[in-house]
């Protein structure tokens, strides 16, 4: 085969891989992070000590619980003590617990829809009674006001409208696919655009700045999507605790996009010095040879 017909081809395979990087480690993150139960706790567990989420839950259930009193949040003489009671039990390891729970009847409801037959038409819903009668229980303990009015009924809470069901199982579906064929893809189209270069030393120098390139775009990606998401909440929610939930479900995916842009920019100065052989440069340096002084030549007799 022609070297440019080699370069060509390993060109076009080594950008193919390189494009291919940040969507499957963007498809393994939301399969293998977001989708798996123990990692997605172990995520958000540590929220239940950030401050901005205490302040949001602290007023979202002291809401809840003058609002089934039937006392008004402006209520001056009741509303400020029952949120400082509530705030206060955000800082006990039974919130933590209430917390954890929470989250992973959430959480196993939303995968029971996305993987398992779901009836068409009808939200993903879960029965948070358990919750909150734990949660109830630990605030009469705590001698927290209207406590003991909180009403614990198996209501079902949509946690996903019926409307957004079928899309989000298909993209689920399409994700899992992807999560394995396109690493799968990239590795396998890289290592065959290096083995067919010419060069192969600069293929590789390629394939490592594309993965840095790669990584760098993902890391851009995450920060946009974080404005993006706070900019699109509907008014009442609270933009720094939405804020920490998402850092906090983005770290991974931030932690992987830094190691492709620092192991990229790693093979490519690799590849780029090893290039650079010394006695090549030292021969180039030394300029052509001088020509050999002629020999005497005799004078005639």
């Amino acid at each position: 085969m022609h070297a440019r017909l080699r370069n060509a081809l390993s060109a076009v395979l080594v950008a193919l891989a390189c494009l291919l990087v940040p969507f499957g480690a963007l498809a393994a993150w939301a399969v293998h992070g977001l989708g798996d139960t123990g990692r997605y706790l172990t995520a958000v567990a540590p929220l239940a000590g950030d401050p901005d989420v205490r302040e949001a839950v602290a007023d979202g259930v002291g809401a809840g619980i003058l609002r089934e009193a039937g006392v008004g949040p402006a209520d001056e003489a009741v509303a400020p003590f029952v949120h400082d009671a509530v705030r206060s039990f955000t800082r006990t390891e039974a919130y933590r617990t209430v917390w954890d729970a929470a989250n992973r009847a959430v959480h196993d409801a939303v995968l029971r829809a996305l993987r398992e037959r779901h009836p068409a038409g009808h939200p993903v819903t879960v029965d948070l009674a358990p919750v909150t009668a734990r949660l109830k229980d630990r605030l009469a303990r705590d001698d927290v006001l209207l406590a003991d009015r909180i009403p614990v009924a198996h209501t079902e809470v949509a946690v996903v409208p019926a409307e957004d069901v079928a899309a989000l199982r298909t993209g689920y579906r399409v994700l899992d696919a992807a999560a394995f064929w396109l690493p799968l893809t990239s590795v396998v189209f890289a290592v065959t655009g290096i083995c067919v270069a010419a060069r192969r030393r600069r293929a590789v120098a390629a394939a490592g700045l594309g993965t840095a390139l790669g990584g760098a775009l993902l890391v851009a990606a995450v920060a946009v999507g974080r404005r993006l998401t706070l900019a699109d909440l509907p008014a009442g929610i609270h933009r720094p605790a939405a804020g920490a939930v998402y850092d906090a479900l983005t770290a991974t995916l931030r932690t992987v996009s830094w190691l492709l842009l620092a192991l990229g920019l790693a093979v490519a100065c690799v590849s780029w010095l090893s290039g650079r052989r010394p006695g090549r440069r030292r021969r180039a340096s030394a300029g052509p040879a001088a020509d050999p002084a002629p020999e005497p030549t005799r004078a005639r007799a």
